[in-house]
């Protein structure tokens, strides 16, 4: 996994150099995810997807060619095998995301949620979560652990889903998390922000596992 996330880190830092790679990267995981299950990409598709202007989609398309990632032909973008092999680690590793209705355990009006296996151990209050989605734009990240057959949040001890056993079922049969696993929930003001909140705390999380 550390060189899935040396390869991010280096095409954010190329794209934006000196500041904060968050915004970056977390657009950079959308784009691969994209490109690699939906290829071939036109870069119209990918601007809408990612919700970034033609410059921007231009800066990130030519960086994530001169990496050896994706390649372009008059269909579209498409991954080249060593994009391919880093999509599908990086898919190993994390979901993609999924929509969840708004309740007691989401702080905003879009929620999107995605599992992270196999990191509940490198969780403590879900406080990092919760500040790399905000550093995208989100309202904030929910932070679950599922252990025993049950989802919980960290440092709590009551049941979470007392007020919504059809969110805890409708996590529990999207995601299908395991013994160990992590599932963050993105929340922000419009679908593709809570989307990019949960991948930045998901990211969050694999860079400390």
């Amino acid at each position: 996994m550390i060189n899935i996330l040396a390869t991010i880190d280096k095409v954010s830092r190329k794209i934006a150099p000196g500041r904060a790679p968050y915004f970056i990267e977390a657009h950079l995981v959308k784009a691969l995810i994209t490109i690699g299950s939906e290829s071939p990409v036109g870069r119209a598709k990918l601007a809408k997807s990612l919700g970034l202007g033609e410059g921007s989609i231009r800066t990130l398309i030519k960086h994530l060619e001169k990496e050896g990632l994706i390649q372009t032909t008059r269909e579209g973008m498409t991954p080249t095998g060593t994009g391919q092999r880093l999509v599908s680690s990086l898919m190993s590793r994390i979901s993609s995301a999924s929509a969840i209705p708004r309740s007691s355990l989401t702080v905003g009006g879009f929620n999107m949620a995605i599992l992270v296996k196999d990191a509940a151990s490198s969780v403590r209050a879900g406080l990092e979560q919760r500040d790399a989605a905000i550093r995208v734009g989100a309202q904030g990240a929910t932070t679950l652990i599922f252990g025993r057959g049950k989802l919980t949040m960290p440092s709590v001890k009551e049941d979470i889903f007392k007020d919504a056993p059809n969110v805890r079922e409708m996590i529990v049969s999207r995601l299908k998390p395991h013994e160990n696993d992590l599932v963050v929930i993105g929340s922000a003001k419009n679908r593709l922000t809570a989307e990019l909140g949960a991948i930045a705390a998901a990211l969050e999380t694999l860079k400390a596992h």
